[in-house]
């Protein structure tokens, strides 16, 4: 949604020597989404991978309790906010994106981004029922879809060093480290090798691939 950091994005594959187009798109939309998958297509003249990337977080617990009374609770906003671009925006992607690959008859791949958090993770409500949403909806893709040559795959990682990761706290991302058997948070390079090795294998489809450091075993 951030025109300037896309320009900046696109200047970047530019030195590399890519060429690439950007689109402002609100994945809770469905008119955005809509218009900006017309354009894709007219701009490129077919439409062969999706990821579904677009996240936020609006964490808070359920309930939350001191000294005996509850003081706060999650709001509607944060639970809506979260499902509206994590669950709705990978729905709205994913079907329009399948549209119009199954109308060129080319295939496609869709590669969803979960989460470790699927599992379920204390202050997480919104997010954990989001990304596990995800991955079902993954399942689901890969059984409908694969007739018109068209996979459909998952990545569920866990802590990456995004600008995410970066704003916490220094002691707190230390103690969630010590879950990780490899010490160290993923990069996002090695998130975008799985998303390669999905793209690459034909026969990877309806699977979700945990990149988590071995956190959960």
């Amino acid at each position: 949604m951030d025109a300037q950091a896309l320009e900046e994005t696109r200047q970047q594959c530019a030195a590399l020597g890519v060429t690439a187009r950007t689109h402002t798109v609100n994945v809770a939309k469905e008119e955005d989404v809509t218009r900006a998958m017309d354009a894709i297509v007219r701009d490129a003249g077919r439409l062969d991978i999706l990821i579904n990337n677009a996240g936020i977080i609006r964490d808070a617990l359920l309930v939350k309790v001191k000294d005996g009374a509850v003081v706060d609770k999650m709001s509607l906003a944060q639970w809506q906010a979260v499902i509206d671009v994590n669950l709705t925006g990978v729905f709205l992607c994913g079907r329009e994106a399948a549209q119009r690959m199954i109308q060129a008859g080319n295939g496609g791949v869709i590669v969803n981004l979960s989460s470790i958090s699927r599992h379920g993770n204390p202050g997480q409500t919104n997010y954990s029922a989001a990304k596990a949403g995800v991955t079902a909806m993954t399942v689901v893709w890969a059984r409908e879809l694969a007739r018109f040559n068209i996979r459909a795959a998952a990545i569920a990682p866990g802590f990456i060093a995004t600008d995410i990761v970066s704003t916490m706290r220094p002691d707190l991302l230390e103690k969630a480290l010590r879950s990780v058997p490899l010490q160290r948070p993923g990069t996002p390079d090695e998130v975008a090798q799985a998303a390669q090795f999905i793209v690459e294998n034909d026969f990877m489809t309806g699977r979700c691939i945990d990149l988590d450091g071995g956190m959960r075993v």
